[in-house]
Order: structure tokens, then C-alpha cells, then sequence
């Protein structure tokens, strides 16, 4: 798998998105301080203007 990139929305959902071996994408969500599988709907998301990529020192701080 590659390096997920890690996006926080508006009001402040932090998911990532994982690319995988066979070239699909997986989500998960970040709830309750653990990371949960999301909907692959959720890629989208991404492309929303008030949603950023967040950098290395961010990710840094978040659980693996």
C-alpha cells in the first residue's frame, strides 16, 4: 500500500485516503481517536474547497 494522505474537512473530520497494491483507494475515518474503515464515498471529500491536506507535522501528532 502507499502512503496515505491525510485531509481535514470544515467542521473538522480527519480521514485518509490509502492507495492499495492493486490501485484502489481505502478511507478511514478518525473517530474516538482510532482510526475506522469509512465509505470510499468519502474520497470526494477531498476535492471540497473547505477541506485541506494536512501536513507532516499534523499527521505526526495523530494515531497510527
Amino acid at each position: 500500500m502507499g502512503s496515505p494522505v491525510v485531509y481535514r474537512t470544515g467542521p473538522g473530520m480527519i480521514f485518509r485516503v490509502t492507495e492499495t497494491d492493486e490501485g484502489g483507494l481505502k478511507v478511514d475515518v478518525l473517530r474516538n481517536g482510532a482510526w475506522e474503515p469509512g465509505r470510499i464515498g468519502m474520497v470526494g471529500l477531498r476535492l471540497a474547497p473547505s477541506t485541506r491536506a494536512l501536513g507532516a507535522s499534523a499527521i505526526r501528532d495523530l494515531p497510527v
